[in-house]
C-alpha cells in the first residue's frame, strides 16, 4: 500500500487541480500538507508541514513512525517541489519516492521573490530518494533548460509533457491520467522515459 503526501505550491491547489482530484481519488491514503504560510511561503514552515504529513501518513498506515510506511510518494507541485526536496535532504527517510511536477526556478525572472523570499538561494542537490521531475517546455516559472538543470542537480530523470504551461488547473489537465501513470511507474520502480 502506498501513502501519498500532497505538497501543493503557493496558495494550495484549487479543486480543479490534478493534485486535488487525485487526493479525492486516494481518500485516506492521501495526506495534504498544511503549512500556516500558504500565501507567503516560509521554507521552514513548509518543511515542518511535510514532516507532519509524513508522520500522519505513518500513523494512518498503522506502522511505527520510525519505520515509516514502507512506500510513501511525495506528490509535489511548483514551490512544493522545493519543500519536498528540502525535507528529503533533512529527514533522509527510507521507502520514499518524490514526484516533482513543475518546480519553479528560484533564479528565473517569474519566481515570486517577494512572496517566497525564504526559498531564494536554494539549489538542487542530490536527493536521497528515487525521484522524477515532470516539466513543461513552456512553463513560465521554469524554462526547459532550467528544469533540466534542476533534474540533473537532484539526480532525477526529467520527463517533458510538452507545452502544458505550469501543469496546473490552467493547463486543463483534469484528472491527468498520464501523470498518474508516470507516478505509478515511479512508485513501481519502472524507468520513466
Amino acid at each position: 500500500m502506498v501513502a501519498y503526501i500532497i505538497i501543493p505550491g503557493i496558495g494550495g491547489s484549487d479543486e480543479h487541480h490534478w493534485q486535488s482530484l487525485w487526493e479525492r481519488r486516494w481518500g485516506a491514503s492521501a495526506v495534504r500538507v498544511a503549512p500556516a504560510s500558504w500565501a507567503a511561503p516560509d521554507l521552514g514552515d513548509w518543511v515542518t508541514s511535510v514532516q507532519a504529513a509524513y508522520e500522519l501518513a505513518s500513523r494512518r498506515h498503522g506502522q511505527r513512525e520510525e519505520q515509516g510506511v514502507g512506500r510513501v510518494a511525495l506528490v509535489a507541485h511548483s514551490l512544493g517541489c522545493w519543500a519536498a526536496a528540502q525535507w528529503l535532504g533533512r529527514a533522509r527517510p527510507e521507502g520514499v519516492v518524490a514526484f516533482l511536477v513543475a518546480p519553479p526556478d528560484p533564479r528565473g525572472p517569474e519566481f515570486p521573490r517577494e512572496a517566497a523570499s525564504t526559498f531564494l538561494g536554494l539549489s538542487a542537490g542530490p536527493l536521497p530518494a528515487r525521484s522524477l521531475v515532470v516539466a513543461s517546455d513552456d512553463d513560465p516559472y521554469c524554462d526547459a533548460a532550467a528544469s533540466a538543470a534542476l533534474a540533473s542537480g537532484w539526480h532525477a530523470p526529467r520527463h517533458s509533457v510538452g507545452n502544458q504551461g505550469h501543469i496546473n488547473s490552467g493547463s486543463g489537465l483534469g484528472d491527468w491520467q498520464d501523470g498518474r501513470e508516470l507516478l505509478r511507474q515511479l512508485v513501481d520502480g519502472v524507468a520513466v522515459a
